[in-house]
């Protein structure tokens, strides 16, 4: 067995701080190298996928694969009907998922993958527009493409110059630049996007009204006059943290919460337990309608700096909804 201590640098031997600082500072070089590879075929590349009457088809091998899967996603995200094709699969029978209206994105570093350059034929019979990303604009895939964008880069972050780092890094911001632009060129709105991720935290503020999220039932109301003790019970039973002060059950004068407490408990001592609801309440809380939007709600509670609301319908009190 191999003695670690001969043949392995132990992390305290060296500076970690120093060589992530010079990963960050190569890859952030090859990005910004970018810059001066863009020409008129990126435009081109956007407008071929702007008007795509099929899908946008992202095809790589090993990690330029990882990049093109990731690029795929961005796109069906943000309104680009896109998937992500595994040329070796390809190869074998999913060639038939391509048809001639699909555009057609290869990924490869070298530009010479062997199993994206035998896909060339193919897709040429087909009539299918390729755009090609690669580091090299003399490659087969680079010379064979409709269009070709550079994401060459100086030098690999990867000391020995073999693992794919800076050049996948700057794959990956070629892609998102091309996302971007579409999405800039579609006018896609919040609500767009919400509409593709209905399950996500933006879905809930944009598709949801607050009728939807608020808690309606078993709602945690206090007579004005009620003590101490009772309300502490209703913010413990209610499981929100909070008290509704009301005499009626239907409108809220005034909203206790467990910092209301804590505070009172500070300020009054042992007077803590001889104050009543309407001592302890903060009044008039801030109301929103059941039928608003939850985007309307969380941007109401960040204004007042607070995490629940009381829920009105036609003036009185139908829920509470936190953020």
């Amino acid at each position: 067995m191999p003695d670690t201590d001969a043949t392995v640098t132990p992390a305290r031997r060296m500076d970690c701080a120093a060589v992530a600082r010079e990963v960050f500072e190569i890859e952030a070089a090859g990005i910004l190298g970018l810059i001066h590879h863009l020409d008129g075929a990126f435009t081109a590349a956007v407008e071929a996928m702007l008007g795509t009457r099929g899908r946008v088809i992202v095809c790589g091998m090993g990690k330029s694969g990882i990049i093109g899967k990731k690029l795929a996603a961005t796109l069906a995200s943000t309104g680009t009907p896109a998937f992500f094709m595994h040329p070796g699969e390809a190869f074998h029978g999913d060639l038939g998922m391509v048809t001639p209206a699909d555009t057609f994105i290869a990924l490869s570093n070298s530009g010479e993958t062997e199993e994206l350059v035998k896909l060339l034929p193919f897709l040429r019979d087909n009539g299918n527009r390729i755009v090609a990303l690669t580091g090299n604009a003399r490659s087969t895939l680079a010379r064979h493409a409709n269009l070709h964008l550079s994401v060459r880069v100086a030098r690999e972050a990867c000391p020995l110059q073999l693992a794919p780092t800076a050049s996948t890094t700057a794959a990956l911001a070629m892609g998102d630049a091309l996302a971007v632009a579409l999405m800039r060129a579609r006018d896609f709105q919040p609500g767009d996007f919400a509409r593709f991720h209905p399950g996500g935290s933006l879905g809930r503020r944009l598709l949801h009204t607050v009728r939807e999220e608020m808690r309606g039932d078993h709602l945690p109301f206090v007579p004005p006059d009620a003590d101490t003790d009772a309300v502490l019970t209703a913010v413990t039973a209610g499981g929100l943290g909070i008290a509704l002060v009301s005499p009626d059950r239907s409108r809220a004068e005034g909203i206790i919460t467990d910092g209301d407490l804590r505070r009172a408990l500070q300020t009054h001592r042992e007077a803590f337990f001889r104050q009543t609801a309407r001592d302890l309440m903060t009044p008039d809380p801030v109301r929103i309608g059941a039928d608003s939007n939850m985007q309307t709600a969380i941007e109401l509670m960040a204004k007042h700096h607070i995490t629940l609301l009381v829920v009105v319908d036609d003036g009185g009190v139908v829920g509470v909804v936190q953020k």
